[in-house]
């Protein structure tokens, strides 16, 4: 993993974009208003979007995360999605959502007022729906929803990091083997000790590194993403380039899709599309993956799947940079290889594999050399055959005489 920054000085909180959408809570309803405050309550909880999705998305067809699936689809595994909410209206998420918290509201974490949250965890564990491409990256994991954002507005509010750090805890306590943190926040005391209390219990976390139209700044680090044993992720473009909105720093790790994104909407049944996306994005594919390791190989340890998640990623040029990392997550190298996972050492320019026991080419080298051997006598035979033909006609197919 790349090395971390210190905690230098103080980053704006808050960090998605969009409507402010407010979310009452139930008991402020009288008995009387019932039947109102059921549909207040169905518009408070996510906007409705009816708009199908008939071809793949592009993130699916640049990760190939069907290429596993038959070894691997992340059943066992709990993704806590620390957000705005994760809705189960949605058929994609029917099923796959546990009751979660809500640190917002009274409830279980369902409601998700903007619908980030929702898109998130279809990216991650979404199932596949009749009539169309999309589906999630490990679609037998569950997600547990940790409501802390009651909108998607920018916000210096300083309880914000605080819900953070109780949900990364809740998480914990709750069984989740990979948080999801599609956010930024300020770096406050209680967020380092939450993060470490997470760590120490074996889970993975997978952190936003962050845009350049949220809160964090160009040159500075971005958190929880930066903090030890988190993986910073950044973003991509169909192209492969890095998007030009995320943040670039010595703590991303690794990156993933992050523009022209579609996911399940939170009500309606149909699909949400953000085409200038977002890293928030990018950190909801790449848990996907490391749920699709953590079912795979129940083995290794937090440390050894972060590992084998960067080491294992499409390669830049010069093995790791600021602006993605070690590459782009790669589904299918991070669950089959074996890969050299000494620690202390950046990531390889190339991925490591340990070689099978002699050499599974050997069939292959032997057949290849008695086949060269043949073609050099064949074409001596020829040769020859040629010098008889000529001198044969030269005495008109008479018998020759020995001298």
């Amino acid at each position: 993993m790349a090395s971390r920054g210190r905690i230098a000085g103080i980053v704006a909180a808050g960090l998605l974009t969009g409507p402010l959408l407010a979310v009452s809570p139930a008991s402020a309803v009288s008995p009387a208003n019932a039947a109102l405050a059921a549909v207040v309550r169905a518009e408070a909880c996510g906007p409705v979007v009816k708009a199908p999705l008939r071809d793949q998305p592009w993130p699916l067809r640049r990760l190939r995360p069907d290429l596993v699936w038959p070894l691997t689809r992340g059943a066992g595994v709990t993704v806590a999605v620390i957000d705005s909410g994760v809705s189960d209206n949605h058929p994609a998420l029917a099923g796959h959502v546990l009751d979660g918290v809500d640190l917002v509201a009274p409830g279980n974490g369902k409601c998700d007022a903007v619908g980030h949250g929702t898109m998130i965890g279809g990216i991650i564990a979404g199932g596949p729906t009749e009539g169309s491409g999309f589906t999630g990256i490990a679609p037998d994991a569950k997600i547990l929803p940790l409501r802390v954002l009651e909108s998607d507005e920018r916000s210096f509010d300083e309880e914000h990091p605080r819900r953070i750090a109780q949900a990364i805890r809740i998480a914990t306590d709750r069984g989740a083997s990979v948080i999801n943190l599609s956010l930024t926040t300020v770096p406050i005391p209680q967020l380092g000790e939450a993060i470490e209390y997470a760590v120490d219990h074996d889970v993975v976390i997978v952190a936003a590194a962050g845009n350049t139209n949220g809160a964090a700044r160009p040159g500075q680090p971005s958190y929880p993403a930066a903090y030890d044993g988190v993986i910073g992720v950044a973003g991509i473009d169909e192209a492969g380039n890095h998007v030009s909105s995320s943040i670039a720093g010595d703590f991303v790790d690794i990156a993933a899709p992050g523009l022209q994104i579609a996911g399940p909407a939170a009500q309606g049944g149909g699909f949400d599309v953000k085409p200038t996306g977002g890293t928030s994005f990018s950190t909801a594919y790449v848990s996907g993956v490391v749920a699709l390791v953590r079912a795979y190989r129940p083995d290794l340890d937090a440390p050894e799947v972060i590992r084998r998640i960067v080491r294992t990623a499409d390669r830049t040029a010069d093995g790791w940079d600021p602006f993605v990392g070690a590459g782009v997550v790669n589904p299918y190298w991070a669950v089959v290889s074996v890969a050299d996972e000494e620690e202390g050492q950046r990531p390889p320019a190339r991925v490591v594999l340990t070689p099978p026991e002699g050499d599974p080419l050997r069939g292959v080298r032997v057949l290849a050399a008695w086949a060269t051997l043949l073609a050099v006598v064949v074409s001596a035979l020829v040769l020859a055959s040629v010098s008889v033909v000529r001198r044969g006609r030269e005495r008109g197919w008479r018998p020759g005489r020995s001298t």
